[in-house]
């Protein structure tokens, strides 16, 4: 099995690389193929720019979306593009290793899905979702949090982790993926917040990468994240009134 790690930190050493380093040294030892793209090390450019595509299709208006597939059907896709899409074309699994920082993912990270979702050759309007360009493809998102798992309940002040994880959840299924429910590592505190003592938190670090080893022994056992599809749309993209969601307790 070929595994690609996005690593999104600007800090090696921080407990996201550590993590990143659970899950590498894991499938290596099973004998699998693990790629890592760290998007920091690597200097990835997260802004969509008309500096992008010197070859437009329009030179007076850059429309981001008409470049992309420009670019890609004219095989003149920037290198860096390019070589993170060849990544994805050869995983079977891909982690996605970051901190949620302002209730999402880093603008680095947020960038790189801007960038390398081609529009015209990752999806386009009838290649997407459950006909996506990846089907068949698995995506899990280890997270980290500053603040304690109670306050990303429903009703925490933190906000909902459902919630919050949606939209890029959203997204990866958008391009195809079976989305595998997240590894959301709570309290990872910095910055001066504390929540329990140094020696606790410590323990809390360890006992974290244990438990997030011990997943990934069971990973190729669990079930995606469950998401309607074409078949259960009208032509308007909204749920059918027969499909049974719509009427879920």
């Amino acid at each position: 099995m070929n595994i690609l790690i996005v690593f999104c930190h600007p800090e090696p050493q921080s407990f996201n690389g550590a993590l990143k380093e659970v899950a590498k040294k894991h499938f290596l030892h099973k004998g699998h193929q693990v790629e890592v793209s760290d998007l920091y090390a690597d200097g990835f450019d997260p802004t969509e720019h008309p500096r992008h595509f010197p070859i437009r299709a329009d030179g007076e208006y850059f429309a981001p979306l008409t470049e992309q597939r420009n670019s890609y059907d004219q095989g003149n896709l920037p290198q860096q593009i390019h070589e993170e899409i060849e990544k994805l074309e050869r995983a079977d699994l891909v982690i996605f290793q970051f901190p949620l920082w302002w209730h999402a993912q880093p603008a680095m990270l947020k960038g790189w899905f801007d960038r390398v979702f081609v529009y015209g050759g990752i999806y386009s309007g009838s290649v997407r979702f459950d006909r996506g360009r990846f089907v068949g493809k698995k995506a899990l998102c280890s997270v980290t949090t500053g603040a304690p798992e109670a306050t990303f309940s429903p009703f925490g002040r933190s906000g909902d982790i459902i919630q919050l994880m949606w939209p890029i959840h959203c997204s990866l299924y958008y391009v195809g993926f079976d989305v595998l429910a997240p590894q959301i590592t709570y309290g990872v505190q910095g910055g001066g917040l504390k929540y329990v003592t140094d020696e606790n938190f410590r323990k809390h670090l360890e006992n974290s990468k244990d438990d997030y080893a011990n997943r990934l022994a069971h990973l190729a056992e669990e079930s995606p994240i469950p998401f309607t599809g074409w078949d259960d749309w009208d032509e308007n993209g909204e749920l059918d009134v027969r499909h049974p969601a719509r009427w879920r307790a």
